[in-house]
């Protein structure tokens, strides 16, 4: 099979991508399965892939609705997936797990609203298919509450997978105590991730599973510049202290935190550090309270922030590579086979995508497509292309620029066979994240 990305627009004019025009769609439940039957003619509505087989359906699920405009722009909307989910049904499955593994501060009850649950209900009882949603994560913490709860599911639900030194951590690992997750204990992720070692978290529903389709959501991202299909398979790791998303220390201290080196920074990093060891504590929000005064006289810019929120961090897009390796060629005795192990698809929902500030807070995108990929790198740098960035900036994009070279890599834009230049007409002018803006103007 030919890598492939298939890209519909659900717009017939470019005055007509507007959030107003384009959240109306996801009203229209008729219409996003016929352009998801369409965006994945072939695959979802084919007897060899989909019939008797176990669906591993896993949405951007990353967060609670905080402002109204969460509900179109922040996770992949609840229409989108239930319309996907009658297309899949349809060709009889024997079941599908919906599940994500979203920030440890999400709730989980008000993310599923009680409609959408009874909507899958519905559908399991109308195909006859038993259907499960499943949330991943075996830690929770509210930060102001100041709440960790572990063992939310048991040790036995995952698979700790070690890729040692075949890691893309391992170029920029250390015996030191390096990596770091925001509001996460540092000590912890060290047993994780250090030279030799990089274990991740994995549920063990990934390897169950016979088809997985991610559905992200198209959106900007503090740390890799964009998520969508690549970013999506985070949510398979059930544990963040599995998951470096950045090393302590400015870039001029040989970490990737910030540029620079800045001694206030340097002190409001270690106070974090310090208030995260001791989190359900007394000390704890003192501490958070101190490291962000601290941080705060460091006079930051944009690319300043204590969670490596910048185009510097070069840190999560190693992770995410080697997420993104363990999904496609990762055994259930924890080793990696040469060939793939489980047929990967991405159903990305592009209707309303989020810009800015994201991943968790961003503002509408009315990018008005929808793609259906077999290759998550490719379908990445389509959809950077369409937010008008130039992916070659990003590094979780660069790193997957081979396979444009491919004689079996084919672009789809509303039936059309196009290349990366054609593409581009269809771009959008897009907010990039704070700590991105200077770098993609540049």
């Amino acid at each position: 099979m030919k890598n492939f990305v298939n890209i519909l627009s659900l717009y017939s004019f470019h005055n007509l991508r507007n959030t107003s025009f384009l959240q109306e769609h996801y009203s229209n439940i008729e219409l996003l399965k016929e352009k998801i039957t369409i965006a994945g003619y072939g695959i979802l509505n084919s007897p060899e892939v989909i019939r008797g087989k176990k669906i591993l359906l896993k949405p951007n699920w990353v967060l609670h609705s905080r402002k109204p405009d969460d509900e179109i722009c922040l996770r992949t909307n609840d229409a989108f997936i239930l319309a996907a989910l009658e297309v899949i049904l349809k060709h009889q499955p024997s079941s599908v797990l919906i599940g994500d593994a979203p920030v440890q501060g999400c709730d989980w009850d008000k993310m599923l609203s009680s409609k959408f649950l009874s909507e899958i209900d519905n559908l399991s009882k109308k195909y006859d298919i038993p259907i499960r949603t499943k949330d991943f994560r075996r830690v929770t913490f509210n930060p102001e509450l100041n709440n960790p709860v572990r063992e939310r599911n048991p040790i036995s639900d995952y698979l700790i997978f070690d890729l040692g030194k075949e890691s893309q951590l391992e170029p920029i690992s250390s015996d030191k105590n390096i990596f770091r997750v925001t509001n996460y204990d540092p000590d912890r992720l060290a047993q994780s991730h250090r030279k030799g070692v990089h274990k991740y978290c994995i549920t063990k529903e990934l390897f169950e599973a016979d088809v997985v389709i991610s559905m992200p959501k198209v959106k900007t991202h503090q740390k890799t510049g964009i998520t969508c299909a690549l970013k999506n398979l985070v949510g398979v790791n059930g544990d963040k202290d599995y998951l470096p998303h950045h090393r302590i220390g400015g870039v001029g201290f040989g970490g990737d935190c910030y540029p620079g080196k800045n001694i206030f920074r340097l002190g409001a990093e270690y106070l974090l550090d310090m208030a995260n060891r001791r989190q359900g504590k007394f000390l704890y929000k003192p501490l958070v309270f101190s490291a962000t005064v601290i941080w705060k006289l460091s006079n930051p810019k944009k690319v300043h922030d204590l969670a490596a929120a910048w185009h510097g961090n070069d840190t999560t897009w190693r992770m995410v590579m080697d997420l993104n390796k363990i999904a496609v060629y990762g055994k259930a005795d924890g080793t990696i086979a040469p060939t793939p192990q489980r047929q990967l698809f991405s159903l990305c929902d592009g209707i309303i995508g989020g810009q800015g500030d994201g991943p968790l807070r961003p503002v509408p995108l009315p990018l008005g497509i929808i793609s259906f990929t077999n290759h998550s790198g490719l379908n990445d740098i389509c959809m950077a292309t369409l937010m008008g960035f130039d992916y070659k900036k990003i590094p979780l994009l660069a790193n997957q620029m081979i396979i444009l070279n491919s004689d079996d890599t084919e672009i789809m834009f509303d039936g059309a066979k196009v290349n990366l230049k054609e593409l581009a007409k269809q771009s959008i002018e897009t907010l990039p994240p704070p700590g991105w803006v200077e770098y993609f103007t540049t």
